[in-house]
C-alpha cells in the first residue's frame, strides 16, 4: 500500500447548457478502500461516475488514477490503467453463454482476437481466467447458462465477473442493486462485500442505505451537485448538515 491515493477529484465541476450539474468537488479515495456516493435522485452521482470512467469531461478540475491525470484519458484507456465500471441497466450479450461472455472481457484484456463463434480449448488462459471470475462471484454453475435467462441479480454477478476479467484496482458500481429482486440482494452483497477483501478499491453509487452502511468504510454525500460531507457512515447519519439537507427527502 503506498501514501498515494487509489483515486483523487480535484474541484471538479461540470456545466451543460448553462446548467450547473457538479460545483468544485473535491474528494480522495484511500487504496482497497470502499467508498459509498449517496445523494437523491438528480444530486449528481451518476454524472460524478461519468466523469471519473471518461464519459463526461468535466468543465473544471481534473481526475487522478493513482497519481496520474486522466481528466482528458478515453474510456478505453483508462480501463487499461485499471479502472473499471458497471452501469445502472444491464450489459451483458444475452445469446451468449456466462462463460463466453467473461472470456470476451478476458480476452479484451489479454489483447487475444475477441471472437464469440470460435470457442478457444477449454483450458486456453482466456476461458481459465472466466472460470476463475465466474467462481469468485458464484456463477460457476451457469457457465453454459445463457445470460439472458439469467435472474437480474446474476446478471447484476455476471457483469461483476466481465469487469474482473479486465484487472481492475479502481471499480465503480453504479446502483449494482437497481432491480434485484430482495432474494437476491444478500447474496451480490456477499459478492461486492468479496471484491473489497480481494484488496481492490470500491466506489458504490446506491439507493439502499442499509446496503452502503453495512458495505462501505466512508460514506460521500452529494446534494445539488455539491459534495457535503465524505466520513464514516456513523457520523454521515450524525451530521446535522446532512440531516438538514435530507429534511424531507430520502438518501
Amino acid at each position: 500500500m503506498t501514501d498515494r491515493p487509489a483515486l483523487a477529484l480535484e474541484g471538479i465541476g461540470l456545466q451543460i447548457g448553462g446548467a450547473t450539474i457538479l460545483r468544485d468537488v473535491s474528494l480522495t479515495v484511500d487504496e482497497h478502500e470502499m467508498l459509498g456516493v449517496i445523494g437523491p435522485n438528480g444530486a449528481g452521482k451518476t454524472t460524478l461516475f461519468n466523469i471519473v470512467s471518461g464519459v463526461y469531461t468535466p468543465t473544471s478540475g481534473r481526475v487522478l488514477l493513482e497519481g496520474t491525470d486522466v481528466t482528458s484519458m478515453p474510456i478505453h484507456r483508462r480501463a487499461r490503467v485499471g479502472l473499471g465500471r458497471t452501469f445502472q441497466t444491464s450489459s451483458v450479450f444475452p445469446g451468449l453463454t456466462s462463460l463466453e461472455n467473461v472470456r470476451l472481457a478476458a480476452q479484451s484484456r489479454l489483447g487475444a482476437a475477441t471472437t464469440p463463434f470460435k470457442f478457444p480449448h477449454r483450458a486456453d488462459t482466456a476461458t481459465t481466467t472466466a472460470r476463475e471470475h465466474l467462481t469468485e462471484v458464484d456463477l460457476a454453475h451457469h457457465a453454459d447458462t445463457r445470460a439472458g435467462v439469467l435472474s437480474h441479480g446474476d446478471k447484476r454477478k455476471l457483469e461483476i465477473a466481465m469487469l474482473l476479467a479486465t484487472d481492475p484496482r479502481v471499480i465503480l458500481l453504479d446502483e449494482p442493486m437497481a432491480g434485484v429482486g430482495s432474494g437476491d440482494v444478500p447474496s451480490l452483497v456477499e459478492v461486492i462485500r468479496r471484491l473489497h477483501r480481494g484488496g481492490r478499491t470500491v466506489l458504490l453509487v446506491e439507493h439502499h442505505m442499509e446496503v452502503v452502511l453495512g458495505l462501505v468504510d466512508r460514506v460521500a454525500v452529494l446534494h445539488h451537485g455539491e459534495l457535503l460531507a465524505a466520513d464514516t457512515p456513523e457520523a454521515i447519519m450524525a451530521n446535522p448538515t446532512v440531516q438538514s439537507a435530507y429534511l424531507g427527502e430520502a438518501v
